[in-house]
Parts: structure tokens; C-alpha cells; sequence
């Protein structure tokens, strides 16, 4: 096993100084297998004052333990790794079964799409690209903590490329049934994060204000029962919605 704690916090958000707010840093755990892109995790997110890695784990059942453990704000998740791999490592972090489901941000390479709608299913709240920069890694750890799932649009492109056929195998009566819920306007902005765009982008291409976005957004996903827009996607991509905006 692999693991390293890295020191205690007291989780994202702000807290009093002696005469002015003070960041609280988002407390981050970092697990990959390969001890050289955990350094570079690490050094970047170490150099950002609203971030603290607290612990690394170089394996899936060490990152497990070291995730209850530490109880971090955001996990980073590899997939291929030893022991356990990420995806069932997710599952018992973030899954439905869970009753204090943890943020997961999964971070994969393009040749491990064949787990991608796996890692949704168990719970990832967030999914990025591990060529992605690494601004868009810190902003992804950002974007997990405060609540608004992430995911990948080139992520999303592979798995409507190569997984639509499995991704829409429920039957259409169900799928149906539950897009009869939604206002029209509802719809289109689930079809708008099945394509992966992010809030800003939908509301470009909309026509309207983030805000407003969002109160769509959060409606689309209580009338569905969802707990993120993570499972807004996977669901998009059941019903066969992608796609069908051409």
C-alpha cells in the first residue's frame, strides 16, 4: 500500500481571522498510482492559496481508507490502479449506497474510455482528462467542492462515440416517462449538459443569465431525482438526447 497524510484541516469555505476573513482551503486527496504525476498533482494544488493536499494514496483500497479517514473536500481519483481500481474505489466513496457520499473528481487518460460511464454510475462527481492543464485541474477540484458537477466535453464526445448503443439501452417508454416532467426549456438544458457545456456556455447559448441557468439546472435536477449533473449526462445519454439538437 501507498498512502501519505499530508496534515489536517477544517474543511472549504471561510473562516474569521483576528481582523479579516480568512480562506479556509478546499482539503484535497490525491490518488494515482504512479508516484510522479501524484508530485505533480500535488505541487499544483499546493500552489494555490484555496487548496491543501492532505493525503495521497498510491493505491485504490489505501485511498479508500485514507478518504474516510481525512474525510477530504474533494478526492482525485485515478481508474487503472492497484489493489482496488478507481472506479470501485469511487463506488464505495460515492456511490448510491453511501450515506455520506464524498466528491470525487476522476482524472483519466483518452485510453481508458472504456471506464467512463462505469465511474458515473459509481458516483464521480466531476471527470476530467489527465492532459488537461493544469489550470483546468485546479479549476475542477474548484468547480467539484462548491457543488457543480464536472465533466470533460471531450470526456462526453467519447462516451456518446462509443457507448451510445449500451448508454441507450432502456426502454423508451420509461425514458419517456421521465422527460414528461420537464418543461421544454427544461429539456434543452438537459440536452446542453449532456453536450458538456458548463453553466457560462449555456447560457451563451441560450440566450440568458447564468443565474437563470442555474434555477433551470436545478430544477431539471429535482424533477428527475438526480443528485448532480454528472447523472444529468449519464440519464441525457440513456435516453438517446445527445445528439439530437443537430
Amino acid at each position: 500500500m501507498t498512502g501519505t497524510d499530508h496534515g489536517t484541516g477544517s474543511g472549504a469555505g471561510l473562516g474569521f481571522g483576528t481582523d479579516t476573513w480568512t480562506p479556509i482551503p478546499i482539503r484535497v486527496l490525491v490518488c494515482d498510482d504512479q508516484e510522479l504525476v501524484r508530485a505533480g498533482y500535488v505541487t499544483i494544488f499546493n500552489a494555490q492559496p484555496d487548496i491543501d493536499v492532505v493525503g495521497e494514496a498510491g493505491d485504490g483500497r489505501t485511498a479508500v481508507e485514507a478518504a474516510r479517514r481525512l474525510r477530504p473536500d474533494v478526492v482525485v481519483m485515478d481508474i487503472r490502479m492497484p489493489l482496488l481500481d478507481g472506479i470501485e474505489a469511487t463506488r464505495l466513496l460515492a456511490g448510491p449506497d453511501v450515506v455520506a457520499p464524498m466528491k470525487v473528481l476522476v482524472v483519466t487518460t483518452f485510453n481508458l474510455d472504456e471506464y467512463v460511464y462505469e465511474a458515473l454510475r459509481a458516483g464521480a462527481s466531476g471527470f476530467l482528462l489527465k492532459d488537461s492543464r493544469p489550470r483546468d485541474l485546479v479549476d475542477g477540484v474548484r468547480t467539484v467542492d462548491a457543488g457543480e458537477s464536472l465533466l470533460s466535453p471531450a470526456v462526453t464526445r467519447q462516451l456518446v462515440g462509443r457507448f451510445a448503443d449500451r448508454i441507450r439501452r432502456p426502454r423508451r417508454h420509461a425514458a419517456a416517462q421521465a422527460l414528461s416532467a420537464l418543461a421544454p426549456r427544461e429539456t434543452e438544458v438537459l440536452e446542453l449538459i449532456a453536450e458538456g457545456l458548463s453553466n457560462s456556455e449555456i447560457a451563451e447559448r441560450m440566450v440568458i443569465s447564468r443565474e437563470t441557468v442555474k434555477t433551470y439546472v436545478s430544477r431539471v435536477l429535482t424533477k428527475l431525482d438526480l443528485r448532480d449533473r454528472v447523472q444529468a449526462v449519464v440519464l441525457a445519454h440513456r435516453m438517446g438526447l445527445v445528439g439530437t439538437r443537430d
